[in-house]
């Protein structure tokens, strides 16, 4: 509340959550309630059946009202709808908004314990260098190896914990992103696959799931977890622009050690990832769009920003 969201006494604060993170929710308005700052509370079963359709419009009519808002629900399958037309308010108003998809105790107890002030430095660096690079090569030991030649009309957006009313932010913190020019080669997903089906399969350690990228475009899929490969699959092509690449991003919470299975704090890992579907046009400038986005993750990474090499084997060679 004081660091990231930055919450004034004489602001007013939206607060989203569910029956699975009332605890979390718990602990957040008691913050609140510390700063003396005004809060409403809405727990999700309680104004419209799951899986959400759309935005109840109690919640919309009380995040006009409000300077901040904080979103700490565990998703269910097909409800991204209700989360884009969330952040359509958001990004209208100008809101400081918290995302906090499927946060759980581990979270709160590890990422959420990050020095973001750290980790806003490592960020800044990191998008100085790659808003003015042509090209980011990247590797690992286990396969992955593809090339993202940069479009310089898009932007590259920093989210690093600190949220503004620029960008609002997922929390955990910790990423760089834009959307790319385009994106070809193999990445080799030892990490994690997001929403819905990053709690169906957890960590992909023990069977990765390769994907092969051309001209920016999904065009194969392969695990031994043949039902991974095929939910997947069916994931990016709900449209006609589910298989290609909308975001290209590099994490940068170098408080997290290790991969844990929940792409909210995964995916701000040191490494690359990637997602299939809407580019975040808003923000990033790209001029089309998706109704799905799904994240991919990997570890282990090499990058080269341009001829400059920034990490290796998963350690970033800049400080923070």
């Amino acid at each position: 509340m004081r660091v990231c969201l930055n919450v004034q006494p004489a602001e007013r604060v939206t607060v989203i959550t569910d029956r699975e993170c009332e605890d979390i929710a718990g602990s957040l308005i008691h913050e609140l309630e510390q700063l003396g700052a005004r809060s409403s509370v809405f727990v999700l079963e309680e104004v419209a059946p799951r899986p959400l359709v759309g935005l109840p419009a109690a919640i919309a009519a009380d995040m006009e009202r409000s300077q901040v808002s904080i979103f700490a629900v565990h998703v269910q399958t097909n409800e991204l709808r209700s989360r884009m037309e969330m952040t359509d308010i958001v990004n209208r108003r100008r809101m400081r908004h918290a995302h906090m998809v499927n946060i759980n105790r581990q979270i709160m107890l590890e990422g959420m314990r990050a020095d973001y002030h750290r980790v806003d430095r490592l960020s800044t660096k990191v998008r100085d260098l790659v808003s003015v690079a042509r090209e980011i090569r990247a590797a690992t030991r286990a396969g992955s190896d593809f090339r993202a030649t940069l479009n310089p009309n898009y932007r590259w957006l920093k989210t690093s914990g600190l949220i503004s009313p620029d960008k609002w932010g997922n929390l955990p913190g910790g990423e760089v992103f834009t959307a790319p020019g385009e994106v070809n080669g193999t990445f080799v997903i030892d990490g994690v696959v997001g929403d819905y089906l990053c709690e169906r399969f957890g960590s992909l350690a023990d069977a990765p799931l390769t994907v092969h990228i051309r001209n920016n475009r999904l065009t194969e899929a392969h695990s031994e977890n043949k039902a991974l490969e095929s939910a997947f699959w069916s994931y990016t092509h709900t449209d006609e622009n589910s298989d290609r690449v909308g975001e290209f991003a590099i994490g940068t919470n170098i408080e997290l050690t290790h991969v844990i299975g929940h792409i909210l704090q995964d995916e701000k890992f040191p490494g690359i990832h990637v997602a299939f579907g809407d580019p975040y046009g808003s923000h990033t400038g790209a001029d089309w769009c998706s109704s799905t986005h799904i994240d991919v993750v990997g570890t282990g990474f090499d990058i080269w920003v341009d001829e400059q090499q920034i990490m290796k084997d998963g350690s970033f060679l800049i400080s923070a």
